[in-house]
């Protein structure tokens, strides 16, 4: 397991860190937690969310 950066998380999704961050305010983001004052993503957990969205296209 690693764990990712905001920063990082938001060019793996295409997006930019504001737009994750609204992205976690509501609650439509990948799961995160604050470690050491940091907003932090664990990669499978980023991964699962992709993973995810590609899923719900393919109905």
């Amino acid at each position: 397991m690693k764990l990712l950066m905001l920063e990082e998380v938001a060019e793996m999704l295409r997006k930019s860190p504001a737009q994750l961050r609204w992205m976690i305010h509501n609650s439509t983001a990948p799961k995160s937690a604050k470690i050491g004052g940091r907003r932090m993503f664990r990669d499978t957990d980023v991964e699962a969310y992709i993973a995810a969205a590609f899923e719900a296209e393919a109905v």
